[in-house]
């Protein structure tokens, strides 16, 4: 009974925190479909689309320690119902502002806030907290795997709303399906009776000397110290490079397919392929923080990107071209979330992982605006993107040696819980 009653509060706030990722991270990593439609039915240029997402790349940053730090005060409750409200707005009335200040408004701050409110930060602290401490790594990496598989479903669902309904019904269409998603977030944002003891369960395998401090301090120091950290500094460093990554391939991956002549079905698919094999790949990784140092999984995943970056520029630009690419993209795509979210706990305790994994998320985003808005100048300057994709080749091996130097413990063999009165 024991170890059914563990496996109940593993899995019920670990698949409905994943089912949350799921609505809030498939919506809004589909959103480069739009690009071309929004620019076709309103003329306002790719540069002025590209800085209105670039916004939103850099605001869905900036509200995660935000949300964060709410949820670890009030609860995450009242955070993802909120969060998910306004996100709904965000879709419904951007088909109603088609100037380039209504899409910052719109897609840049509404759609951008609200899918923050509901994504990583509050969802892996809220999981954090409720589960065990040595199913905190693979419990991260399924809440992960929601997100990816929203990507999956959404990025076709998505192509084929526009396809039939337009641009617009499209955007109305997603706004109703987020609203669906609302019980989902009054559920997750329920405490249980446990949920203090379960917050300070702690083993040596996942823990680190600065967890009981950080239990003990207030927000503001445990901040404070945390920004005072040179792991964490470098932590952020890679990160960076992560969100310039996948803000630059989901807002511009559709525009090159469309240079290389190719059907926007293609651009779809490969961004369905994208979360379909980051399903894998993020639960690999959950498997792998638990066995592994969590600075040399993103080592590995960072350096792989180079090296696919490398392989597509000197490969035909074919359709299987880009399946293949998008496979081997998505292994490591948002699967760096687990093992990132795991240096930070390890480093801190998880008292205040919502508001320090979401400074992290805030340092992924600030690269996520760079990425989106330069590829729009390089693509309206320059013609083509080959300037972005050298950058994200050199910006991919930086971040790969940017993690070797994190202090990092060894991950210790997970040992048999003691249940007293029991040898």
């Amino acid at each position: 009974m024991e170890s059914n009653s563990v496996l109940q509060k593993f899995w019920a706030p670990t698949l409905l925190a994943a089912a949350m990722l799921m609505v809030t991270m498939g919506a809004r990593q589909s959103m480069g479909l739009f690009v071309s439609p929004i620019n076709t039915a309103t003329g306002l240029g790719i540069a002025t689309i590209s800085l209105a997402m670039a916004v939103g790349q850099f605001l869905w940053g900036a509200v995660q320690p935000i949300a964060g730090a709410v949820a670890d005060r009030y609860g995450a409750g009242r955070v993802l119902v909120a969060g998910l409200l306004i996100l709904a707005l965000g879709n419904a009335v951007t088909p109603l502002l088609s100037s380039s200040w209504g899409l910052i408004f719109s897609i840049g701050v509404l759609t951008a806030v609200g899918s923050g409110a509901a994504s990583f930060s509050v969802l892996i602290g809220s999981v954090a907290q409720r589960v065990p401490a040595q199913r905190r790594g693979i419990a991260s990496g399924i809440v992960n795997a929601g997100g990816s598989f929203g990507q999956f479903v959404f990025a076709p669902l998505l192509q084929k709303l526009i396809s039939v309904f337009g641009w617009m019904g499209a955007l109305w269409s997603l706004a109703l399906i987020t609203l669906a998603a609302l019980p989902i977030a009054v559920a997750v944002g329920r405490r249980p009776a446990e949920h203090a003891a379960l917050t300070r369960v702690s083993t040596p395998s996942t823990e680190t000397r600065a967890v009981a401090p950080a239990q003990e301090i207030g927000l503001k120091a445990a901040t404070r110290n945390a920004l005072a950290d040179r792991s964490y500094l470098l932590l952020h460093a890679g990160f960076f490079t992560c969100g310039f990554h996948i803000a630059f391939l989901v807002t511009h991956l559709p525009g090159e397919v469309q240079l290389c002549g190719l059907p926007a079905q293609v651009a779809s698919w490969s961004l369905a392929i994208i979360g379909l094999a980051n399903i894998a790949g993020s639960l690999l990784a959950g498997w792998g923080v638990q066995r592994y140092r969590s600075k040399y999984i993103l080592f590995w995943m960072y350096a792989s990107r180079s090296v696919l970056i490398a392989l597509y520029l000197l490969a035909p630009k074919t359709a299987l071209t880009f399946y293949l690419f998008a496979a081997g993209l998505g292994l490591t795509w948002l699967a760096t979330v687990p093992p990132t979210a795991g240096v930070v706990s390890k480093l801190f305790g998880t008292r205040y992982l919502a508001t320090l994994f979401g400074l992290t998320l805030l340092s992924h985003q600030i690269g996520g605006f760079f990425g989106a808005w330069l590829g729009g100048i390089a693509i309206t300057r320059l013609g083509n993107y080959s300037s972005m994709w050298y950058a994200d080749i050199a910006l991919a091996a930086l971040a790969a040696v940017c993690n070797l130097p994190i202090r990092e413990a060894m991950v210790m063999p997970m040992l048999r819980p003691i249940v007293p009165g029991k040898a």
